[in-house]
């Protein structure tokens, strides 16, 4: 090989590192990077602050376990300045979540309460309407076992009469994805926004 040719393979190699597909990949890495270590300062600092200041940690547990805390409002907030709350969604697959991705389906509706109740078939599996945070799983009086997601469209929708819940209290649900199953034939929704009980016609078309 030539002197020339050695320099022609070595100007290759420099523009190889430098080729814009690389560089992509390497900012698309920092910016994951810099995500994972903003949300574990993040998480650092308020279990620091939980340990060592009193007036905070009962402050922090008022409003976040026994008010009902704004989710919705925080994610915004936190992906406005730093994207993604998930730091490699869309990039890793979670091979093992469930393949269960169902439309919410009944017969009839009618109003009960403050919201709706559908009339499916026995032992339905319920599906959450849109993506959101679990934010309660308990008994309501005249609902029954129920589970209120969070949408992250700050809609709270109620899931009651419930019989067997498939979620855990703060998952992270999506659209389509396993709430539970009923206790008979009934499914009752209710849909509520900053406290206002919102027209279930409207939120089921």
């Amino acid at each position: 090989m030539t002197l020339e040719e050695i320099k022609e393979e070595m100007k290759q190699r420099r523009k190889k590192k430098t080729h814009p597909e690389v560089l992509k990949r390497g900012n698309s890495f920092r910016k994951y990077t810099t995500k994972i270590f903003i949300t574990i300062i993040l998480t650092l600092g308020v279990l620091i602050a939980l340990k060592q200041n009193k007036t905070f940690e009962t402050i922090f547990y008022e409003n976040v376990y026994n008010k009902h805390f704004n989710f919705s409002a925080l994610n915004q907030q936190y992906q406005k300045y730093f994207g993604s709350s998930i730091p490699f969604s869309g990039i890793v697959k979670n091979e093992e979540k469930s393949v269960f991705s169902e439309n919410l389906s009944y017969k009839k509706k009618e109003k009960y309460e403050e919201g709706v109740k559908l009339t499916v078939t026995k032992e339905y599996l319920v599906p959450v309407i849109d993506s959101g945070m679990v934010v309660f799983i308990g008994d309501k009086e005249k609902y029954g076992k129920t589970v209120i997601v969070q949408q992250v469209n700050g809609i709270d929708v109620w899931y009651s009469s419930l019989e067997n819940v498939s979620v855990k209290l703060y998952d992270y649900v999506e659209k389509g994805d396993l709430l539970g199953d009923v206790k008979d034939t009934s499914l009752i929704l209710v849909f509520k926004k900053d406290g206002k009980v919102l027209d279930y016609e409207k939120e089921l078309s």
